[in-house]
């Protein structure tokens, strides 16, 4: 079972809340176990309210972090203004079936999801998390 650090999850839900008419998105960094942080990204889509795309610069960044021994860069996140937490059809269609996570949150509320070659809209299956209480 995953396990999310509270810490992270609160400020995925804050940065979501403070923007809540935007798709608002970000990274998510840990290991196969846990998800230890979440980095809030500029959503640079055409258009915010429907879709997100994480700015480009800040994976890239992430990813040559990573490289140089950083934290491990294990999936992406977003929010959903129309309060759903289960993966679009737009997400299925972005998301590489690379085993990355994504978490989509809507409201209070979140899913955890892997993106893959099969399962929700052919590409995500749901993971099993808890909240970690303390992190």
């Amino acid at each position: 079972m995953l396990e999310i650090s509270s810490t992270a999850l609160h400020r995925i839900i804050a940065a979501a809340n403070a923007d809540p008419a935007r798709e608002v998105c970000g990274l998510l960094f840990g290991d196969d176990a846990r998800i230890t942080r979440a980095e809030p990204c500029a959503n640079v889509a055409a258009d915010p309210a429907r879709t997100f795309e994480i700015d480009p610069a800040a994976h890239f960044a992430a990813l040559r972090a990573e490289r140089d021994g950083g934290a491990k860069l294990i999936g992406y996140w977003h929010s959903h203004p129309s309060g759903d937490v289960r993966p679009s059809a737009t997400d299925a269609a972005m998301a590489a079936a690379d085993g990355k996570l994504w978490l989509i949150v809507a409201g209070h509320e979140i899913g955890v999801w892997r993106a893959g070659s099969a399962g929700a809209h052919g590409r995500f299956v749901a993971v099993p998390y808890r909240i970690a209480a303390v992190t």
